[in-house]
């Protein structure tokens, strides 16, 4: 039986990927830094806000980075208000329906602030009993940090993370969670470390979990 579930947020949840790649284009194209869709695709997506700029601006300052952090959360929110961000197929029902029964946790490398106004918008803001953001650990997925630490919060030792990139399944695998894994950022190919892998949360039931993954 599956003891806990762990989502993670953009790409599982939302469809917010290519909001989070024109806020990071809108600090970096100013600097001569920018990066386009297909290195977003292969090296940052897994990453939260700090490793990112890291990546694109090796050698930055603290109070740099900082700045560049600032800037991009303030260019997510305007293009959430000004674009949305819809949920994915099926992750609201397959949230609701094991809240209450199993323990839940998000854990993501986007800001707290990026998540909560849309788990308030999807209405499952009270459906998860831990979450785990960019704020809570000095480094991001691939690293199991992230999912230790959400696995720590829920009292859990193993579970199901439900992940869309290479680098969260890294992450979770290194946690040592099983991992169902969502083509909703990479085809199947990518994500073959998972221990299952699906098009799409629809559908999906704690019965469905625990008869392929408990």
């Amino acid at each position: 039986m599956i003891s806990a579930v762990l989502f993670d947020f953009d790409g599982v949840i939302v469809d917010s990927e290519r909001l989070h790649f024109k806020a990071f284009s809108t600090v970096l194209e100013p600097l001569g830094k920018s990066f386009t869709w297909p290195d977003y695709i292969e090296t940052f997506i897994g990453f939260d806000d700090r490793d990112a700029f890291r990546t694109a601006s090796p050698g930055i300052k603290d109070a740099e980075l900082e700045e560049m952090i600032a800037k991009k959360a303030a260019a997510f929110q305007d293009l959430l208000a000004s674009d949305g961000a819809a949920a994915l197929p099926g992750a609201v029902e397959l949230i609701n329906a094991l809240s209450g029964t199993v323990p839940l946790a998000i854990c993501s490398g986007a800001l707290l602030e990026d998540i909560l106004p849309l788990l308030g918008k999807l209405g499952i803001e009270t459906a998860f009993d831990a979450m785990v953001t960019a704020e809570d650990t000095h480094i991001s997925k691939p690293d199991p940090a992230p999912y230790r630490l959400a696995a720590e919060r829920l009292r859990v030792s193993d579970g199901l993370a439900i992940e869309d990139t290479p680098a969260g399944i890294v992450s979770a695998n290194g946690a040592g969670l099983k991992v169902l894994a969502v083509t909703n950022s990479y085809e199947k190919e990518f994500l073959a470390e998972a221990d299952w892998i699906v098009d799409s949360l629809e559908g999906m039931t704690l019965e469905t979990l625990n008869k392929q993954l408990g």
